[in-house]
């Protein structure tokens, strides 16, 4: 008797979920769930344009150019070239935020040196692209805004020794990058070639010039960080001349700048930069942030010589 009832139980309890599994079929139609990228593809096909796009294609200038001299993007891999770094540094916000912000502190000089030395305004993207504005390191040890290795520094009138490195001053290391490219726009007649040689140095370019019977640079076939050079320093042109387009909205107020600085003459040695400092109505690390280039604790004047130390007013 128990085993009746116990099947009597099954058989209600399977009616009961058929009645509902019927009741939930009848109430809405059952269509088949399309992947997602499925609904891409069949959006795709249909010619539809998706709105608020996660990744913006832009609109690239036709005719770039560096110091007035045009880069053929008509050429596929010149196009390509120029393309990826545009994209590689728009969509590196953060990195390219910060360039802009920088630049307020540091473009003034730079775009005044460039003048006085009768070279094109477009050469202060080196700085940026070789440094960020920044006083780095390279793996190379290339140090500076400018980014000189310690040879070619004294070459091109800078000091390098225990207390002192000038590659790290940024006013002279401006003046000191100019020559360079004076001398080097003197052995190419191309500005193109002079910047390319910045990277690669005078002798590099001329030699894979000679080898590959081109005198142009987008002829040439480099070494893959020689060979995005310029089209980073165009990048970064069109980037910073352009800046609402790329989707940065920086107002003069959102700039960087140098507090007034007071200049203060050294013609004696000083034993301690820290206690200087506090003798100065400062500290330490005024001392340091505004004269990277003081790279000990202390600072040895010789005979007849003399520094200018920076701090703020």
């Amino acid at each position: 008797m128990k085993k009746k009832h116990t099947y009597n139980l099954y058989f209600l309890v399977t009616l009961q979920f058929l009645i509902i599994g019927y009741l939930l079929f009848e109430s809405k139609e059952i269509k088949p769930e399309l992947k997602p990228e499925e609904g891409a593809v069949a959006e795709l096909r249909a010619g539809k344009t998706r709105t608020n796009p996660r990744v913006k294609i832009f609109d690239l200038p036709e005719k770039p150019e560096f110091s007035g001299e045009k880069a053929p993007v008509d050429q596929p891999d010149v196009f390509e070239r120029f393309e990826r770094e545009i994209y590689v540094n728009a969509y590196w916000e953060s990195n390219a935020l910060f360039m802009l912000k920088r630049s307020g502190k540091y473009f003034p000089f730079i775009e005044q040196t460039l003048k006085e030395n009768g070279i094109p305004d477009d050469f202060k993207y080196v700085a940026v692209i070789e440094s960020g504005l920044l006083n780095v390191t390279s793996p190379a040890g290339a140090k500076g805004f400018w980014q000189f290795m310690k040879g070619t520094a004294g070459d091109f009138g800078l000091e390098v020794n225990r207390d002192v490195d000038e590659r790290y001053h940024f006013e002279k290391a401006t003046i000191a990058a100019c020559k360079y490219i004076r001398a080097a726009y003197g052995k190419f007649g191309n500005w193109t070639s002079v910047a390319a040689s910045y990277n690669m140095g005078m002798a590099g370019i001329a030699r894979r010039k000679n080898q590959q019977l081109s005198p142009d640079y987008y002829d040439l076939y480099l070494n893959e960080e020689t060979s995005r050079y310029i089209f980073r320093i165009l990048a970064m042109k069109e980037i910073f001349e352009n800046q609402s387009k790329y989707g940065f909205e920086l107002q003069n107020e959102d700039l960087y700048s140098l507090p007034p600085l007071r200049e203060i003459k050294v013609t004696e040695s000083i034993e301690n930069l820290a206690e200087w400092a506090i003798e100065q109505n400062s500290n330490y690390k005024e001392v340091k942030i505004y004269n990277p280039w003081l790279i000990n604790t202390k600072l040895n004047v010789r005979k007849g010589s003399s520094y200018i130390i920076k701090l703020p007013l």
